[in-house]
């Protein structure tokens, strides 16, 4: 359970965030009217053509199976990052990083020898795809999460063995896929988001630079960076319905951030990236009540 000390500000506390705050608060709170709008009167999603790119060939209990790995300019491209920032990333489970993908309907298909097979089409961002040719590693990436991501929305269980085909850069045809038409809006940079209270020493613990933004309309994504530490030792993170707490190792950091969104704090997770030496926290958004 959320830390009751974290889900409600004092009077004297309140006062003391200032102006920061509060034009956090209403950039916030805009993006997520943006968000509800955008959900309301604008079209929930646009088709798109994708483009084939690469075919393998795997199974499953029932058959065959065939995955068109595809792009679109329309697909967003992911967090521009080294692979080998990446490969850390993953070596460290971090929750932040995330491909963008269109996973598309089954459809029957009979393969070269005249047997019936299933085909799906996942289409990526076009100049990542094309980032991706040049890459082995980014390649495998890439067909790892589309069959993790076909298994979890068809509830398949797909071979991790998996066969390229040669000449034939996709079975069957590619279908449209509708996608969602407009960019979530994004939270600027906003720095410092509050003012400590009066009488804090000016030797006293650094405040770190904040970054968040919207990922979707249930999810909130923070990056908070700590140059000086190389690592999660001795980092404390508390969550809460509404309140953000870190404290870094030897009082060299604090931060305590007031979001005017509700926070599910069980469903939180955070993670420490060495290279950029930023704490990337992943926060679920709680329904708001109709």
């Amino acid at each position: 359970m959320a830390n009751p000390k974290l889900l409600g500000l004092g009077l004297s506390e309140a006062e003391a965030i200032g102006a920061d705050s509060a034009r956090f608060e209403e950039l916030l709170l805009q993006a997520s009217k943006e968000l509800q709008q955008a959900q309301t009167t604008r079209p929930e999603s646009t088709q798109i053509q994708p483009q084939p790119g690469f075919c393998i060939k795997t199974n499953s209990s029932e058959g065959k199976v065939f995955i068109n790995i595809c792009h679109s300019p329309s697909i967003p491209p992911p967090a521009d990052v080294t692979e080998e920032e990446l490969l850390q990333m993953l070596e460290e489970d971090q929750a932040g990083f995330r491909i963008p993908m269109s996973l598309g309907e089954p459809h029957a298909e009979l393969d070269a020898k005249g047997q019936g097979c299933t085909a799906y089409d996942v289409a990526v961002n076009s100049d990542f795809y094309r980032r991706m040719q040049n890459s082995d590693f980014l390649r495998e990436l890439v067909i790892t999460i589309a069959r993790e991501g076909l298994e979890d929305k068809y509830n398949l269980q797909l071979n991790p063995e998996w066969r390229m085909m040669k000449n034939r850069p996709f079975m069957g045809s590619i279908s449209q896929q509708n996608i969602r038409s407009e960019q979530r809006p994004r939270i600027q940079e906003l720095g410092d988001l509050y003012t400590p209270a009066p009488g804090r020493a000016e030797s006293g613990p650094e405040k770190p630079h904040l970054n968040l933004w919207l990922e979707a309309p249930d999810l909130l994504l923070a990056e908070i960076d700590l140059p000086k530490l190389d690592g999660a030792l001795g980092l404390s993170l508390e969550i809460g319905e509404n309140r953000l707490v870190m404290g870094g190792p030897q009082q060299l950091y604090h931060l305590d951030a007031y979001i005017p969104l509700q926070i599910n704090s069980h469903e939180s997770k955070a993670a420490f990236h060495r290279k950029r030496k930023q704490l990337m926290v992943a926060m679920p958004l709680l329904p708001v009540p109709s």
